[in-house]
């Protein structure tokens, strides 16, 4: 674990996204200056898990591949809609196919939006989906990298639920209360720079033991200024941020999420 020492593991960044295409080796380059060791690289729909492969091939020091279909398909356009079984099943064979490359299964959970899930059908569906997933991660033994938004107390009941052991919940907006019952099944939460805004999650990162906590960017979204492109790189900021929430040095937060991200996603400890 030395050479983990004093970097940083993003746990939750869409490195495939459309918004790095054009500069992705500029982006990459000023990531590795930043400290950041580990890119855990998630995916929202099956025509992303080859690029993402492909992104792995060209930096295996450093990307970490995950597969996983959204609870919101179209993320990238203006026809964003509920997942649907069928959303699914082109992704199946790729599971199988990459399962020795993929640290982790995501980005799944649920998204209870009211403009993406305004009736029980789409949220009935999205369940589906989402558990159809968690049992692939137990096929494959491999931790689950999750999204929940508006759904936080029915993502974690379903988790448990499910028998699910090794999970992040990314940027949880859920409450407090709900949070613990996540650390209780022993699971983590990352923060993303975009916390810096403002202090509404203060209450919540102060509340969740360290030990349960991992740092991400989301980039390209979430980043410290509104509707700038986020980049990897802004993930010191963050872990400056949990450190004066928590009243503990930064490096304290470094280590303490490195560690943390070992724990839950074991496979990247082969990228060292």
């Amino acid at each position: 674990m030395a050479s983990m020492d004093g970097g940083f593991v993003d746990c939750h960044c869409h490195i495939t996204a459309c918004e790095f295409a054009e500069d992705l080796e500029d982006v990459i380059k000023r990531t590795r200056e930043a400290g950041v060791k580990t890119l855990i690289s998630v995916t929202e729909e099956p025509s992303e898990f080859e690029r993402v492969i492909q992104l792995f091939k060209s930096y295996p020091d450093l990307v970490a591949p995950c597969f996983g279909i959204h609870p919101v398909q179209g993320c990238g356009s203006h026809d964003q809609r509920s997942v649907k079984i069928q959303d699914l099943e082109p992704a199946l064979p790729l599971f199988q196919k990459y399962r020795d490359d993929i640290v982790a299964v995501g980005e799944i959970g649920l998204d209870y939006t009211p403009w993406y899930a305004p009736t029980s059908q789409e949220r009935e569906e999205q369940l589906t989906v989402f558990t159809k997933q968690l049992q692939i991660s137990k096929d494959l033994d491999l931790p689950v990298n999750i999204h929940s938004r508006s759904a936080a107390k029915v993502t974690i009941a379903t988790l448990k639920e499910q028998g699910i052991t090794c999970a992040l919940l990314h940027n949880f907006a859920g409450k407090p209360s709900v949070a613990m019952e996540g650390v209780q099944a022993g699971y983590f939460f990352s923060f993303p720079p975009a916390v810096c805004r403002n202090d509404q999650k203060a209450k919540l990162i102060k509340q969740i033991p360290l030990e349960h906590i991992c740092l991400e960017t989301d980039s390209p979204a979430l980043g410290p200024e509104k509707h700038v492109r986020n980049e990897p790189k802004n993930i010191s900021l963050v872990c400056e941020y949990i450190a004066h929430v928590k009243g503990i040095t930064p490096q304290m937060v470094i280590h303490a999420t490195s560690d943390n991200a070992l724990r839950l996603f074991p496979k990247i400890k082969r990228l060292e």
